[in-house]
């Protein structure tokens, strides 16, 4: 048995919405991205190997829809996610001392932050522009690059990264939509709304106990 023969099930449509095929890759990547939204949002371990679940899931999903740039960061999440796991486990967790407290962004890293996703932006750009067929390499990369940035944000504990995380949302939104993943569109809304939660809860109580969620 063939890796397409494992992988061919999952492209098979379940359902229909909005005169669209919906297949089980998206139906599984939604299920198993709410999970983990709500295991971050409880602070429980076991966000980790469903997060890495739902990784996987969206790779073949967003491979599918030539999503390609998306499809790769996954890959990054998934090594952050790993990351993740083994400092809960290792004392990391809810309950712990944690000695990285909440901050302000500074001056020197905005200028580094915005450098890079400019570069980032365009070097994708044009990589999806001329290897791909993909129909949007501009907002594929320009997502990609907003969520790297604020994927380093949330490590080093910034509170702007919230802001960042936002903005990309704004732009998965509508995108998936137009790629017609409809449910995974609906889940960046929810997404959407943990950060902004996250934005307020960091703003109000900048302290350690404050814990970051990737969207």
């Amino acid at each position: 048995m063939s890796l397409q023969d494992v992988l061919d099930p999952l492209q098979q449509p379940l359902f229909t919405l909005l005169d669209t095929p919906v297949s089980w890759t998206e139906v599984l990547g939604f299920g198993s991205g709410a999970l983990c939204v709500w295991l971050v949002a409880r602070q429980h371990i076991a966000n980790w190997p469903i997060g890495i679940a739902n990784n996987l899931f969206f790779i073949l999903l967003f491979t599918q829809a030539g999503l390609y740039a998306d499809a790769g960061l996954q890959l990054v999440f998934i090594t952050l996610a790993a990351y993740g796991w083994w400092t809960w486990a290792h004392g990391g967790g809810p309950g712990s001392s944690e000695s990285l407290p909440v901050r302000r962004t500074t001056r020197t890293e905005w200028i580094w932050l915005g450098a890079a996703g400019v570069v980032g932006t365009l070097a994708i750009t044009l990589l999806l522009d001329r290897a791909t067929d993909s129909t949007v390499p501009f907002w594929d990369a320009l997502t990609t690059a907003l969520s790297l940035t604020a994927t380093y944000g949330q490590c080093r504990k910034r509170l702007e990264s919230w802001w960042l995380w936002i903005a990309a949302d704004v732009i998965y939104i509508p995108l998936y939509a137009y790629k017609e993943l409809y449910l995974t569109s609906l889940l960046y809304v929810g997404f959407m709304a943990l950060c902004v939660l996250g934005l307020r809860n960091w703003s109000r109580e900048p302290s350690p106990r404050a814990k970051a969620v990737l969207a």
